[in-house]
């Protein structure tokens, strides 16, 4: 099962991923991807050195880019291997879905053959994933064909181990996108091209004219040619195939519309904020069926020296498998591996969101803002709230996140002022500083019931769960046994709250459920419901066991950090579970 700590390095690589995949695509030429591509791997996916072997016009590899090592780039850049040596080299070693990987075990039979490398002798390995510097990964890169492109090569992982899952995936990908901006390099090379030939060679006109026709018609990604200027500027005037199979519409349909007639109505900003000249965006396009496809949209514009702009060429790239890979990870950092439940980071941050640091009572006007600002007050002084605990709207910029809170018992951290920062998008010149909280607030309070008895207030109620007898079956029965009876407890947990309701599992047996809206009675029967159903036989491979749950009940309320809220449900769940005999926990 995951660390706590785990989804965070994976955020932050998966940032860090997503800074170096989109370098690849600045690059203006085939070498500046390829340096680009071997940069972006020393510079953030972990290793030390990192070289492009790149296939030639008659399949021999030569070694086009090198990062990590200047000595080591002047000894190989330039070299070439044979096309049968590297393709002894892909199918040697391990296949790691897709990476191959050759330990320095089996690599002594490769000393001698024509592929350059640098590696050198060293110890053997202390434990056993330690890297040894006799061990080879490589990333085969593939173009959409499925002819190989290149081969990357890395070496001198930072941590000194063989990278895992995550570090493997997070290369394979990489290597994915690294094919297709060396696809697009290429690509958008014979582009220009065919373009200058057109532009300056008018008795060479019927030539270019050709190359560009089969550059534009045969190119592996969507190609369109709009209208510029004029009434019906942006008409889409001429479309290829992979751009009709892509959205699902002949050539004869699509030259009745426009981007923006196919853009998803969310991204028709972006469209708009896409220049003609270089512009570039991702934006959702409409299928014929009604669905919409995540597209990479890059525009150029053919201008005449003459006449100036003559239309606009648009190269649009699927990236929707990209895209789906970036949902997939993102969901992989915020929610629990084993259960499917967001985790404890997740958790802080829908809980956050919710809160602010100043107390509920403490609120003004804004009419009351407006005198202070034109009647140039140095200071603001705040009202108390009319309605007890009613919760309202004021006049603030934007939410504020919790105060930070120190580390509670099970490990909670409340620093979430960088996930929520304050402003005041309202300041002009004359008036006086804001007070910290902002005297125009938007911000709707989180408040909560005064007493444990239901006196019709309705607030965020915060239930913590802690599993009773769980230790003894995980430590009778073994881990594979422990995690389905969480997984489990996840569902039934999930089944008995409402829809917009939150369960998390914290780690270990602890999870907690948000149920905004209720009164103290309302989250009185909700535990009660959870606990009966958390109580049934649970059935593992045959035979049945059971848990026990005890429950603490918070309440979130402005003013409060995440950790307060948590700890103050722990601290409840621990007084109701020593309220009871271990024979009526287990029994519910």
């Amino acid at each position: 099962m995951e660390t706590e700590s785990e989804p965070y390095v994976r955020l932050a690589t998966l940032r860090q991923l997503h800074r170096v995949v989109a370098e690849l695509n600045t690059a203006r030429s085939l070498a500046d991807t390829l340096q680009t591509v071997v940069d972006g791997i020393v510079v953030g996916l972990g290793y030390e050195l990192a070289c492009v072997n790149l296939v030639r016009p008659d399949g021999d590899l030569v070694v086009a880019a090198f990062a990590g090592d200047p000595a080591a780039e002047a000894l190989i850049t330039g070299r070439v291997g044979s096309r049968a040596s590297w393709e002894r080299r892909l199918t040697m070693g391990e296949n790691w879905d897709g990476l191959r990987f050759i330990p320095h075990t089996e690599g002594w039979v490769l000393m001698e053959d024509d592929v350059p490398q640098w590696h050198t002798d060293g110890p053997d390995p202390r434990f056993e994933d330690e890297w040894h510097p006799e061990d080879r990964l490589y990333a085969p890169m593939y173009a959409s064909g499925g002819e190989l492109l290149g081969v990357i090569s890395v070496d001198r992982p930072r941590n000194g181990r063989r990278p895992g899952a995550w570090g493997r995936e997070a290369l394979q990908m990489y290597a994915f996108q690294a094919a297709i901006a060396i696809s697009n390099a290429r690509l958008r090379a014979n582009m220009q091209r065919a373009l200058v030939r057109l532009e300056r060679e008018q008795q060479a006109l019927r030539a270019s004219e050709e190359s560009f026709r089969q550059a534009f018609e045969y190119a592996p990604s969507g190609m369109a040619i709009a209208e510029m200027g004029g009434d019906q500027h942006g008409r889409l005037l001429r479309t290829n195939d992979a751009l009709c199979r892509l959205l699902g519409r002949p050539a004869s349909v699509l030259r009745r519309y426009s981007f923006s007639d196919l853009v998803h109505p969310e991204d028709i900003g972006t469209l708009l904020r896409t220049s003609a000249e270089g512009g570039r965006a991702e934006l959702r396009l409409g299928r014929r069926d009604g669905t919409y496809v995540w597209v990479s949209l890059r525009n150029s514009v053919v201008a005449d020296a003459a006449d100036g702009p003559r239309f606009l060429l648009t190269h649009v790239e699927d990236i929707e498998e990209r895209k789906r890979h970036e949902l997939q990870l993102a969901h992989r950092a915020s929610h629990d591996s084993l259960t499917g439940l967001p985790n404890s980071a997740e958790l802080r941050a829908r809980l956050g969101a919710r809160l602010c640091r100043r107390p509920q009572s403490v609120r003004a006007s804004a009419v009351e803002a407006l005198d202070a600002a034109f009647e140039g007050r140095d200071t603001y002084d705040g009202h108390a709230a009319h309605g007890g605990h009613a919760a309202h709207a004021a006049h603030d910029g934007h939410p504020v996140g919790a105060e930070a809170g120190g580390a509670g018992e099970h490990g909670f951290h409340g620093d979430s002022s960088d996930r929520f920062p304050g402003g005041d998008p309202f300041e002009f010149p004359g008036a006086p500083p804001a007070p910290a909280d902002g005297p125009y607030d938007h911000h709707v309070h989180t408040v909560a019931p005064a007493t444990d008895i239901d006196d019709g207030t309705k607030g965020l109620a915060v239930l913590f769960c802690d599993l009773d007898g769980f230790k003894s079956i995980n430590d009778r029965f073994g881990h594979h046994t422990g995690d389905a009876v969480l997984i489990e407890v996840a569902r039934r947990l999930t089944t008995g709250v409402r829809d917009g309701d939150t369960v998390a599992r914290l780690g270990g047996d602890e999870f907690v459920v948000l149920a905004d809206g209720l009164g103290a009675a309302d989250a009185a029967d909700l535990a009660v419901r959870l606990r009966n159903a958390i109580i049934p036989p649970i059935r593992v491979d045959g035979r049945a066991v059971r848990v026990g749950a005890s429950f603490g009940i918070g309440w979130a309320s402005c003013g409060m950090s995440a950790d307060e809220v948590l700890r103050s449900a722990d601290q409840r769940m621990y007084i109701e579970k020593r309220s009871r005999s271990k024979a009526h926990r287990r029994a519910g």
